[in-house]
């Protein structure tokens, strides 16, 4: 088959969402895909073209930043290109370019399978305001000519105000997630590398610095846990420095952080061999996201597989791996002191023995991309 997935954001910019494609692109292309990647430059360094694990990357140029997303003025003219190519076009949103290209493959007769990751809450101001209202037209027009939409759960297909409006058309297909085997030699370089210490009871966040994280809840319930735990420590990995479109959040976040000293650690991004033995390394991960922007929360699954156990936000979708596995605690969104109790709580026991091969097997991009090819053939066909 000959794929075509678009996205505003692709490598090396990192989110759930930016992960999720890539792990499903690389996949499909090393089950003898041709799989091409139409995306934005969005750093002028990137090239315009490239070949990364068997994946064709096109990037296109772009003319300005709206709030988080970015406008691309020539993306029409090469998605009616690649889309005569196409076999068939899996667009991941939101993003405000979705529309047109669907638009161009419908034009074209070709399936559209839309992959819908989550709901927009933008932050306040009238730009921010105007690039939410575009990018759900945008999302609506999108689902509303695509053959197939996909999201995790139904869980959150059945509370999101958008995917409810077209729940006739939903597939529930699992996030493709995967985490690197370490040794124990490994482990222990990653404690020296970020000066982790015998004794503390290390808990980990994975996360941009963004609003919708809701990192600020967990900086408030520190001050309860140490007075139960005095050693222990946050370690927050995740861009941190340039976040789009949260320069504000990061300017008042800052100083909230500084105020724990040494009881917290920004990592920033780090590779995928030191993520691993992060999630070793944890005592438990915290999920604090506040909204629907937050649909599941793939880190739940990376720590899980590493018997870590996870503190997460009620939230549709988000509570499911904790629900499912009873791998940790679920508690009410913006309440730091239902997180510090969660805390605390899941700091006094042992960490939990799990047999996670079914896990790792449910979740495996090939089991995924397998069920991406099961819609894709059947949309070709006619089915």
């Amino acid at each position: 088959m000959k794929i075509l997935i678009a996205l505003t954001y692709f490598r090396p910019y990192k989110s759930g969402l930016t992960v999720y494609a890539q792990r499903l692109a690389k996949t499909l292309a090393e089950r003898g895909h041709e799989v091409i990647v139409l995306t934005s430059q969005h750093e002028r360094s990137l090239p315009i073209e490239e070949t990364v694990d068997g994946v064709h990357i096109i990037r296109m140029p772009v003319a300005f930043h709206l709030s988080k997303g970015v406008i691309m003025p020539s993306v029409f003219f090469k998605a009616w290109r690649l889309t005569a190519w196409a076999d068939v076009i899996n667009l991941h949103v939101p993003q405000v370019d979705a529309a047109l290209i669907s638009l161009v493959a419908k034009i074209k007769r070709k399936p559209v399978v839309l992959t819908y990751h989550c709901d927009l809450k933008m932050p306040k101001g009238l730009i921010n305001q105007l690039a939410g209202w575009a990018a759900l037209i945008a999302n609506h027009i999108s689902a509303a000519l695509a053959d197939v939409v996909v999201h995790n759960t139904h869980d959150f297909a059945e509370h999101s105000p958008f995917l409810r409006r077209h729940l006739a058309k939903v597939e529930v297909i699992p996030a493709p997630i995967i985490i690197e085997k370490v040794t124990s030699k490994e482990i222990d370089s990653f404690k020296v590398t970020y000066t982790v210490e015998d004794g503390q009871s290390i808990i980990g966040i994975a996360a941009r610095l963004a609003a919708e994280k809701g990192v600020e809840y967990l900086v408030e319930a520190m001050p309860m846990v140490l007075a139960a735990y005095p050693k222990a420590r946050v370690l927050c990995i995740g861009e941190y420095r340039k976040v789009f479109g949260e320069e504000a959040y990061r300017k008042k976040m800052l100083p909230l952080v500084e105020t724990l000293g040494s009881h917290w650690t920004f990592l920033g991004v780090i590779s995928d061999s030191e993520k691993a033995a992060f999630f070793h390394v944890c005592r438990l991960l915290v999920l604090p996201s506040i909204n629907s922007t937050e649909s599941f929360g793939m880190v739940q699954i990376e720590a899980m597989t590493c018997g870590t156990p996870v503190v997460a936000t009620d939230l549709p979708g988000v509570r499911q791996p904790v629900r499912q596995s009873g791998m940790g605690r679920i508690v009410p969104p913006q309440d730091s002191e239902a997180l510090a109790a969660a805390i605390i709580s899941l700091l006094k026991e042992s960490k939990p023995k799990l047999d996670v091969e079914e896990i790792v097997k449910h979740y495996a991009p090939e089991t995924i991309a397998g069920q991406y090819e099961e819609i894709f053939s059947d949309l070709i066909n006619g089915n």
